[in-house]
């Protein structure tokens, strides 16, 4: 294998393995958000899980944020919760970081 065919795969190795925990990151966000989320419409125990397993899965509807964040949005403002969108995309924000160090804190 030449130098060139090395440095191309480990390139794609690199790639891969990137996208792979920024897939992890963001689950793991959005479980961290579910949690956030609960607790601000008063779900706790296995309603706080459940409610978490949702934000999870509402990710798979499109790809980026927003689905997600309509999500809590929508959830929040059937509830008379009081959170700006900024205040939501701010802490969105903030757990992908948590949930980053995790990861690599795992490992």
């Amino acid at each position: 294998m030449s130098e060139f065919e090395r440095r191309k795969k480990g390139f794609e190795e690199k790639f891969a393995h990137d996208e792979e925990m920024r897939f992890k990151a963001e689950a793991r966000r959005n479980k961290l958000l579910g949690l956030w989320a609960a607790e601000k419409l008063g779900k706790t125990g296995d309603a706080a899980e459940a409610y978490a397993k949702e934000v999870v899965v509402a990710d798979f509807e499109e790809a980026g944020d927003e689905d997600v964040f309509r999500k809590v949005r929508g959830d929040f403002d059937a509830a008379g919760v009081e959170q700006s969108d900024h205040q939501i995309r701010r802490t969105m924000d903030e757990l992908l970081v948590t949930a980053m160090d995790q990861l690599q804190n795992e490992g």
